[in-house]
């Protein structure tokens, strides 16, 4: 079984909206935080600054549950496919067993000086490797 990156998540009172529940908008925000982890652990990257970065090109987001103030949550990260110029993260933010928010997304490797896609490195597939499936 691949390896997964879990990211705990503190709430903040702001993130919870009249319906009493975390905004679907800060559940967002709390992926971003998984991958920003996904980025610097694994891939050894900060992922904003660098010449070579991900970006999103798709994303998909499932609401299983309603994420509450008072749940303790944490962002699980895991990598279910690398194509040439791409990698699909599954995430899911859990509390304790109970998968609340589900989303896959399409992360595309993007040279920001050429303004273009290209392949993802052999250094970052060494490193995708060595912690998600040798780990």
């Amino acid at each position: 079984m691949a390896k997964e990156l879990r990211t705990p998540v503190q709430k903040r009172f702001s993130d919870v909206d009249s319906f009493m529940h975390v905004n679907n908008i800060w559940q967002q925000s709390y992926f971003d935080m998984g991958k920003t982890e996904f980025y610097q652990r694994v891939l050894g990257i900060t992922g904003v600054f660098d010449k070579l970065r991900i970006i999103t090109a798709s994303t998909h987001t499932d609401y299983l549950g309603q994420v509450r103030l008072q749940d303790d949550i944490e962002v699980v990260t895991s990598v279910s496919r690398v194509g040439t110029k791409s990698m699909t993260l599954h995430q899911r933010i859990m509390s304790g067993d109970r998968c609340l928010t589900e989303s896959t997304s399409v992360m595309v490797a993007f040279d920001f000086e050429l303004q273009q896609t290209v392949p993802i490195p052999d250094e970052w597939r060494c490193k995708l490797a060595a912690y998600f499936i040798h780990s």
